[in-house]
């Protein structure tokens, strides 16, 4: 399998994390933590269920993980996630020492990996992030715009 297989077959765990956001009434975002081939966290978006503002994809994908792996870091990880993360997020990938970033789709409002904010690979912080953009980006836009459609 190449790295755009592997990308891809990643990011649709991701989607389906999302989906199960959106079941539970939550915006669809997903993320996976990657070691070597195997997840080894995973979280959807669950701030208003659990009543948590930090409950994004992301930060409890890499709960999960650093609870499975014993340790806050996580060196040698990627991090999939269906929607460009925030500063909150792109700071908590930092601090584990996340080694790649892959998401979907952009954020143009408040995405902190390059479309507003360039947290995740600023030669201001000691770690920086490798990001990969625009993996199954249409797809994970589309159920984002589905989603924000029905709200309205």
């Amino acid at each position: 399998m190449n790295d755009v297989e592997t990308d891809q077959r990643f990011m649709h765990r991701a989607l389906e994390l999302a989906r199960e956001a959106e079941r539970h009434g939550e915006v669809p975002v997903g993320a996976v933590v990657v070691l070597e081939g195997e997840i080894v966290g995973e979280g959807y978006n669950a701030p208003i269920g659990e009543h948590d503002p930090t409950a994004h994809a992301e930060i409890r994908a890499l709960r999960a993980a650093a609870q499975r792996l014993g340790n806050y870091r996580l060196p040698g990880t990627t991090l999939y996630v269906t929607l460009e993360p925030c500063v909150m997020c792109a700071g908590a990938m930092i601090h584990a020492r996340v080694q790649r970033l892959v998401y979907a789709a952009r954020d143009p409002k408040t995405g902190a990996a390059g479309s507003v904010f360039h947290i995740a690979d600023s030669d201001r912080h000691n770690h920086r992030l490798a990001v990969t953009s625009g993996v199954l980006a249409e797809e994970s836009a589309e159920l984002l715009r589905t989603f924000f459609r029905a709200r309205r």
